[in-house]
Order: C-alpha cells, then structure tokens, then sequence
C-alpha cells in the first residue's frame, strides 16, 4: 500500500491560482486507508475550495486510483468542462489524471513510502521495491529498508537493547535478522558476508506489458 500525507492546504491552494473550476478524485483503495483521499477528504477538501471561492464541478472516488483507464471513464462523466483536476491520493493516481485529461493536474498529497498494515492508520515500511528481492538470506527480514542505514552487513555499533541509535523507539532490523535466523536454525547466514547491492537490476521507469497470453515483457517505458 502507498502511504501518503496530505498537502498543506495553503500549498493546494497556491497550485490552484488562477484556476476556477474544479474537479477532485480520490481513491478508493490507499489513499482511503490512509484518510487522506476517501470520501471524507474530499468532501472537506471540496468545501475547502469552496470557502475560498472556487467551483468544484466534479468529484469522484476512482476504485483505484492509478488506474488510467478507470480515471479516464470518470472523467468523462463531468456534466462541466473544468480548469485544473486536484488528485487526492499517490503520485501514481496523480499521473493517472494527468494520462487521462488535457486539463491541468495537481496533486493534493505526498506520497511517503510503501506500507504494510499493522491496524488502522498504523503502517510500517518493510520493502523499498528495490527490483531484486534478497530477503531469502536474513530471515525474510529486509535490511535494505528496514535498517536505518541500509547495512546488508550488521549489526553495527550503534544497537543497544535491540533498538536502533537512529531512532531509539525502533527494533533494530539486524537484531531481529539475527533472531529469527536462529530460529530457523540458519547458523551460516548470520555471519555470511554478503557483496553489496546491485541498484541496477531495476530501471526507471518500470513497465510491465503483456504480450501474448503466457508471456511478460519487464523493463522500461519506451
């Protein structure tokens, strides 16, 4: 799940100048369990807009927000042309938008990092999407993300009682690496060096195209 923060409102407002009439879309999957583009938000941020003497002319919950297709079918369903669409959730849902209208596109939120859901409005970054999962060798345990530092080879000297120097409130990552590698009786990987990071198994931007019904293409755009 992307995770994402709302905008200051004076920021959406300044990305608006000289804008009049306007439509705002949500999304019906992160960015409403994140609280910051269901439907509340864009209830308070339409009435927002309208204290401030804009026009919101349309407003929808894409299901999911990065859909370019589903984002276009909504779009089209505007009775009223309109100058700018404010797009209320990731930076994906907001290019989605901007696939998907000539009209000028703002985004309202700022997207944070991937989340796993421990509870309501409680996620954790575990996974950077770095392109070539190595998790195998420290307990499905990432160190990439999870350890402040990005250390593949830990712990360092900073851990005390577990917790990380950078922030004393978090498990340290190579701690409970360590950990759970004994538990599985992995002896060897707790003290297996490891080679540093390939960055460029990944390129940017990523596609994934389907051609034929068996096979993938993976890279990308061109």
């Amino acid at each position: 799940m992307i995770i994402s923060q709302k905008k200051p409102f004076e920021e959406v407002l300044g990305s608006l100048e000289g804008d009049q009439k306007i439509a705002i879309l949500g999304c019906g999957e992160c960015a409403t369990a994140t609280r910051t583009g269901g439907e509340p938000e864009v209830e308070e941020m339409k009435e927002l807009l309208e204290e401030e003497g804009k026009e919101v002319v349309f407003t929808a919950i894409i299901h999911t927000g990065c859909h370019e297709l589903d984002v276009k079918r909504h779009l089209r369903q505007a009775k009223e042309p309109f100058d700018a669409v404010l797009v209320l959730s990731c930076g994906a849902g907001t290019q989605a938008a901007r696939a998907s209208t000539d009209a000028k596109v703002v985004p309202g939120c700022d997207p944070k990092f991937l989340g796993n859901i421990q509870r309501s409005m409680d996620f954790m970054e575990k996974c950077s999407a770095c392109g070539a999962c190595i998790i195998a060798d420290y307990g499905a345990i990432c160190p990439v993300t999870r350890c402040a530092k990005g250390l593949l080879n830990g712990p360092c000297g900073g851990t005390s009682h577990g917790k990380c120097e950078v922030d004393p409130e978090l498990d340290c990552a190579w701690v409970l690496i360590h950990e759970r590698l004994k538990k599985e009786g992995a002896e060897d990987k707790r003290t297996m060096l490891h080679a540093p990071k390939e960055w460029d198994v990944i390129r940017r931007p990523g596609a994934v195209v389907e051609r034929g019904p068996d096979k993938l293409k993976m890279g990308s755009e061109q």
